[in-house]
């Protein structure tokens, strides 16, 4: 990850549709995953997690720049769940980038030059009908199908947690994200800031993502899926920090 990008302004957007997936893992199975210094955020003293959030985005641009000057398309993030010790000794909870995509050419090269979300352009394509949504990729192994408006508190059946109080507690939104620039021993931190985030439980019906599968081997448990709809979000410029 020498990637030596960084987010030098702060950006907002209207998360108008986000649904996330977050999967345990034993925690072995992922430690060669994250860099140092980051260390996995563990539950239950055997699980990580790996999270997939996909977001219909609207109007995102600078902060405080006008709408009319924003950009809609569509996310799809991997990330791993970290923790980080600053420098002045605060534990920050957060995430760890192993890839983005997005459905708009102008987004993957904006991205990648602004920040280092590693985003790949994919054929997504987000598909709401009367009582079901399909999130899908034609030329990429993803898919995703769930009940429009049916919320279910009901976990996943092998779900290490316990209800569905804890798992949202514990499974996010996470504020902050992490990239390392191992070259130069340097972390950047940015941290996203939201209003009104009230999660609701879904029952996945189906799902097949191929991104996960490829780059880590091996069983993953759904721990819990919800969706979350017309949240205000920003991104404040990202800081930076020596380690090591």
């Amino acid at each position: 990850m020498g990637n030596s990008n960084n987010q030098q302004i702060a950006m907002q957007a209207n998360l108008e549709q986000t649904l996330v997936l977050t999967f345990a893992v034993p925690a072995e199975e992922l430690l060669n995953y994250i860099p140092e210094p980051l260390s996995l955020d563990i539950y239950d003293n055997k699980w990580a997690f790996l999270a997939v959030a996909l977001v219909k985005t609207k109007h995102l641009r600078p902060k405080g720049f006008p709408k009319f000057l924003g950009r809609s398309f569509i996310l799809v993030g991997y990330r791993i769940f970290v923790r980080y010790t600053t420098q002045e000794g605060k534990n920050l909870r957060g995430l760890y980038i192993l890839g983005s995509a997005t459905d708009s050419r102008l987004m993957e090269i904006m991205g990648n030059l602004l920040t280092n979300y590693h985003y790949k352009h994919m054929d997504i394509q987000w598909e709401e009908q009367a009582n079901q949504t399909l999130v899908h990729s034609s030329k990429q192994r993803l898919k995703i199908k769930f009940p429009t408006h049916i919320h279910d508190p009901k976990l996943p059946v092998d779900s290490p947690f316990p209800d569905w109080k804890t798992a949202r507690r514990y499974a996010g939104p996470l504020p902050f994200t992490f990239y390392i620039n191992k070259e130069n021993k340097e972390i950047q931190i940015v941290e996203g800031k939201r209003t009104d985030w009230i999660p609701n439980p879904i029952h996945i019906q189906h799902y097949e993502i191929g991104f996960l599968d490829d780059y880590i081997p091996g069983k993953k448990i759904l721990a819990s899926a919800f969706s979350i709809t017309n949240i205000p979000y920003y991104w404040k410029k990202g800081r930076v920090e020596k380690w090591g």
